[in-house]
């Protein structure tokens, strides 16, 4: 592995009330006196820090899993296994601030100006791989998107995962800013995104993963857009949901898709990192 500029090493306690929380099936109820130890990476790039989570990789079930209830598309099921290896996630969504650290500017037409600390949107697939090249270049490092199912699974909270219908809680509103709760506070010119890691974390210490700005994902959709019966799987995923978005698209099992060159006041993306 190349140099790491700072390792933080933060100890998570599970406390004895959020050990009796509901969980699915498959997912066992951590030990309370167990500690965990979560190792985080931090960065700097033109004096602009960030901060990735490593995710100790595992098998989860992804999906429409029990606790989703009722509000589970179509698109979520069958529920099925799936494993992820060792990897990092962004702490935060991609902030307006590290955006122009990287890229010198804004990107055109943000809709939530003048709020650093606010995730970037109004960001395309394709505009987010011009951005991750350029940070490679500049950190000498290998920052990708995640994929579908390393999103699901630290969204989930990996091995540490509570069985949580939202990222982090049962309760949306603690973990989410979406259309319900967004205009309780303005940041802002539009008052619409909130500053990055204003609520609750999941279980990983991972923030925003429901609601604020929609996430972009490595992957092709894998319901491929059908012309004249042939299959065109021509659309990038997105996760998340979002400040405009309902508590049913914040889930955890959500999965939303759009084509690469699609940008709009909603969508930004968080960064991964293989080890």
């Amino acid at each position: 592995m190349k140099q790491i500029l700072k390792v933080f090493i933060v100890i998570m306690l599970c406390n004895t009330t959020a050990c009796l929380q509901d969980k699915s099936a498959n997912q066992s109820k951590p030990d309370i006196n167990t500690i965990y130890t979560v190792q985080s990476l931090t960065f700097t790039v033109n004096d602009e820090r960030f901060e990735m989570i490593f995710v100790e990789g595992g098998t989860f079930t992804m999906g429409c899993t029990s606790e989703q209830g009722s509000d589970c598309e179509d698109f979520e099921k069958p529920v099925h296994q799936e494993t992820v290896s060792d990897f990092y996630m962004g702490k935060h969504e991609v902030t307006q601030k590290l955006w122009r650290a990287v890229m010198g500017a804004n990107p055109g037409g943000l809709y939530n100006r003048d709020c650093d600390d606010c995730p970037v949107e109004k960001v395309s697939w394709n505009d987010t791989q011009e951005f991750i090249s350029k940070l490679n270049t500049l950190r000498e490092r290998s920052f990708r998107l995640p994929t579908e199912t390393e999103w699901e699974y630290a969204a989930r909270g990996g091995k540490l995962s509570k069985g949580y219908k939202y990222s982090g809680s049962n309760n949306i509103d603690e973990v989410a800013w979406y259309r319900d709760n967004y205009q309780g506070t303005k940041y802002g010119i539009t008052g619409t995104t909130h500053p990055a890691g204003s609520k609750k974390a999941n279980e990983l210490g991972l923030y925003d993963m429901s609601g604020n700005v929609w996430e972009w994902c490595s992957d092709w959709d894998s319901i491929p857009f059908i012309v004249y019966g042939t299959p065109l799987p021509f659309r990038r995923v997105l996760r998340g949901g979002s400040w405009l978005g309902s508590a049913q698209g914040c889930r955890v099992s959500y999965h939303d898709c759009d084509v690469p060159g699609y940008r709009d006041e909603c969508g930004g993306f968080r960064l991964a990192l293989t080890p």
